[in-house]
């Protein structure tokens, strides 16, 4: 038997997704390309989703090494027990058959959301490390009458509830990274529209805050913070918007006030670029696309994403669930491994995570 490495007896748990996308088969390639990570992980899934994905990927990488075995355990303390060299999965959703591929519906939105609150569960009660999910379909969780219309927002309920708070007492952010640069969202799935409006003195203070605190944890406590600006130019001095002026530019002098290394508002057509040279960083966007798109364009092989505010580690891959390609088992598992070894990078430590 293959002896677990030390992770303080608690595995990092990852979530299978939306069942109809890639998630299963970028876990079962994931751990097929490092099967180094069996030793560290463990899987909530749907199991016969996942020998499905396993034999996806068998059958298309059938002249490379074998993949892992897999093993199906009770719970995560049959996890620490198990030899190190297996792929261990727990059931964690209730599936009557494997859904058919690239198809939204209900049944997969249930499933992928009853993995994700079990693993939110492990990570909260201080059994597990950390949670990596893999990418679900907001149509599906809509479908399954989820009212959370992704993973940020699904995941700040339930840590919430845990800690008896209101949800307005836990803020949380998004914050994606490639390996040359790194954005924090104002706001995440919202309208453009309802966007503009979110972007609030108290709002901006808040993430540039936010976006402080992760770093600190990260042993990085004078982090260079660059905030975007809202405008075209950040608003010429008034002339195409006094968002700059009456808005981002208080919440920046605030956050100057409480000691953060934080500038602007900078111009947004060129603040990721100077980003990208490692004149900051990290950038804070003030809407989804803004900070996004040039993350994805620079690095979405690579990309991670990373929930900043809960009391829980948790990392994702940079790509939605890809109906198109699911079922070949060509699917790149790239950067799945950059979100797992994030939350193994974050989650270092004896004690439960932060």
């Amino acid at each position: 038997m293959t002896h677990k490495p030390n992770s303080s007896g608690r595995p990092v748990i990852i979530t299978m997704g939306d069942p109809a996308g890639i998630g299963p088969e970028i876990i079962a390639r994931a751990l097929r390309e490092r099967p180094e990570l069996c030793g560290q992980v463990l899987v909530a899934a749907d199991i016969p989703t996942l020998r499905r994905a396993i034999e996806v990927t068998r059958a298309l990488d059938a002249t490379k090494d074998k993949p892992p075995l897999l093993e199906e355990i009770v719970d995560v303390a049959a996890w620490a027990k198990a030899p190190a060299d297996r792929l261990c999965a727990v059931q964690a959703c209730v599936l009557l058959e494997p859904v058919p591929w690239g198809e939204i519906s209900g049944a997969a939105g249930r499933a992928a959301a009853d993995c994700i609150a079990y693993a939110a569960q492990l990570v909260l009660s201080g059994k597990a490390r950390a949670m990596v999910t893999a990418p679900v379909h907001k149509e599906a969780l809509s479908a399954a009458g989820l009212t959370h219309p992704g993973h940020t927002e699904f995941l700040q309920a339930l840590s919430a509830e845990h800690a008896g708070v209101m949800l307005d007492q836990m803020p949380v952010r998004m914050m994606l990274s490639s390996p040359c640069l790194s954005t924090v969202l104002v706001s995440i799935h919202v309208s453009l529209r309802e966007a503009l409006e979110a972007v609030t003195q108290a709002r901006v203070l808040e993430t540039i805050r936010i976006t402080a605190a992760h770093f600190l944890r990260s042993g990085m406590p004078q982090a260079r913070i660059a905030v975007a600006a809202l405008n075209p130019h950040a608003g010429e001095g008034g002339l195409f918007g006094r968002e700059e002026i009456d808005i981002i530019s208080p919440a920046i002098a605030q956050a100057k006030e409480l000691g953060l290394n934080v500038s602007g508002p900078h111009a947004p057509d060129t603040v990721f670029m100077r980003a990208r040279q490692r004149e900051f960083d990290v950038v804070v966007a003030m809407y989804h696309d803004q900070g996004l798109i040039p993350v994805k364009l620079l690095g979405l092989e690579h990309g991670v994403n990373t929930t900043l505010g809960l009391p829980l580690i948790r990392t994702s891959p940079d790509h939605g669930t890809a109906f198109d390609l699911a079922g070949t088992g060509r699917a790149s598992a790239a950067s799945l491994l950059a979100a797992i070894d994030a939350a193994m990078r974050m989650s270092v430590g004896p004690g439960p995570s932060p």
